[in-house]
């Protein structure tokens, strides 16, 4: 399930012995361990002495054994188990010989001692639980997993990407007890899509400080602001949207702005590169009757922003964005090696904004 149903499953009621918090978005992982941890270990009393961490390649009978012992001084016993090679897909040759369950030929012995893990973990102890954590997407095909996913509860922790990151943000709006005006959803979503990488952790943070200091209910455009203004993505979004509406002066003006403010000439020219490959993505896309909303998963951006893109790049001739992307690819090499100035980027903003 995803974040926030394993969130809200874990919230009230009583928490099942066995969880498997798996794949690569470890905001996910890390939030939904600490909630597990916090109702079993209420303001951390006993955690210390009742939580054991297991590493890599553990033995399943040693498991067990830890397990079904009977905890000394304390009421619980929880084994925390990290990246063990259980939920790994296996690859190539070693996973066609598995069948459509994902499992290799294993030695009988194996077997069987798989078998008595999925047991054990089946009818655990009252006392006992069992955490595991896995870095990397587990294979749902697996003996083991669908064992846990029946016993217990499986968080699959996908990435977010800027398409879909609506559902975490209302999920951290409602436990923060705020929403948005529409104005400000429209910046966010736009600021998130210009990011080269999403880090939830700073946005949950930043999104807690303007909980923190705003006391109206609703947050504005210009609370946003305040908090991305340190962003050197964020503050290029003008930029960007000066050249999809193709206004050279503005673009030109907003650019000479960010140079002369600091922004390194190496994001500028990425995120001017990521923005005319999106534009001639967008174009493609919708000469094959890709439009609207549907932009959104193949170009991986919010609906709305995916949408506004597809306007934009109406507007550009396939050969003006073919040569922009020329420009860019020369003004990376040049720029680096200082065989020239920020002309190269201006020359490409001006092309792309009258061609």
């Amino acid at each position: 399930m995803n974040f926030n149903a394993f969130m809200g499953k874990t919230l009230k009621g009583n928490l099942p012995h066995v969880f498997l918090l798996a794949g690569e978005e470890h905001y996910f992982i890390d939030r939904a361990r600490d909630r597990i941890l916090g109702r079993l270990f209420p303001g951390g009393e006993g955690m210390q002495d009742s939580v054991q961490t297991l590493t890599g390649d553990v033995d399943s009978d040693s498991l067990i054994g830890m397990l079904e012992t009977v905890p000394f001084f304390t009421e619980k016993n929880v084994i925390l188990v990290q990246d063990a090679p259980w939920f790994h897909a296996k690859k190539g040759a070693a996973a066609e010989k598995g069948g459509t369950d994902g499992e290799t030929k294993k030695p009988a012995g194996k077997d069987k001692k798989l078998e008595r893990l999925m047991a054990a973990l089946a009818n655990l102890p009252d006392y006992s639980y069992c955490i595991f954590l896995s870095s990397s997407k587990a294979d749902k095909r697996k003996k083991l997993y669908k064992a846990i996913d029946k016993a217990g509860l499986v968080l699959d922790a996908e990435p977010i990407r800027a398409w879909n990151i609506n559902e975490w943000l209302q999920g951290k709006l409602q436990s923060i007890n705020k929403d948005m005006d529409r104005d400000a959803e429209a910046y966010f979503s736009a600021a998130v899509s210009v990011m080269q990488t999403i880090d939830l952790g700073y946005l949950d943070q930043q999104l807690d400080m303007v909980a923190l200091y705003n006391k109206d209910r609703r947050i504005t455009k210009a609370a946003l602001q305040q908090i991305f203004a340190g962003v050197p993505e964020v503050s290029v979004f003008a930029l960007l949207d000066a050249i999809s509406e193709r206004k050279p002066r503005k673009a030109l003006a907003l650019l000479r702005r960010e140079l002369e403010e600091g922004t390194y000439f190496t994001v500028i020219l990425a995120l001017l590169t990521r923005h005319v490959r999106q534009l001639w993505q967008a174009k493609e896309l919708q000469a094959q009757g890709v439009r609207g909303k549907a932009l959104a998963k193949p170009l991986e951006l919010n609906p709305y922003i995916a949408e506004r893109l597809g306007r934009a790049a109406e507007a550009f001739p396939t050969a003006t964005l073919k040569q922009a992307m020329l420009e860019l690819i020369d003004a990376d090499y040049l720029l680096k090696t200082g065989q020239a100035g920020n002309e190269r980027l201006e020359h490409a903003v001006i092309a792309l904004c009258t061609q």
